[in-house]
């Protein structure tokens, strides 16, 4: 029989990352690492780095080619991605 104050554990996780202001690390890292779910595998192939600065998702590419594809489709793959993790964790992406 469950207490009615009772919370389930995810709740709790949450709430325990959210004030230790964990949670944006946690939704970068899905961003990161979802990229090749998200976008294929072909464009996985061509990725050398991704990583976050000030809540701006650097993308390194090796195809100048592929960099200029996806500079056009920023704003739809911005919002695939924070789709993906359920909050606005993307503000900008930036392909080099």
């Amino acid at each position: 029989m469950r207490k009615k104050n009772s919370e389930s554990i995810g709740d709790i996780v949450n709430q325990v990352l959210k004030e230790n202001k964990l949670d944006r690390k946690l939704y970068e890292t899905r961003v990161v690492n979802s990229w090749g779910a998200i976008l294929g595998a072909n464009i996985e192939k061509y990725t050398d780095n991704i990583y976050f600065v000030n809540s701006k998702l650097y993308v390194e590419l090796t195809s100048s080619v592929l960099r200029q594809e996806l500079f056009l489709s920023k704003e739809k793959i911005i919002a695939s991605l924070n789709k993906h993790v359920g909050t606005n964790v993307v503000k900008e992406i930036i392909f080099r």
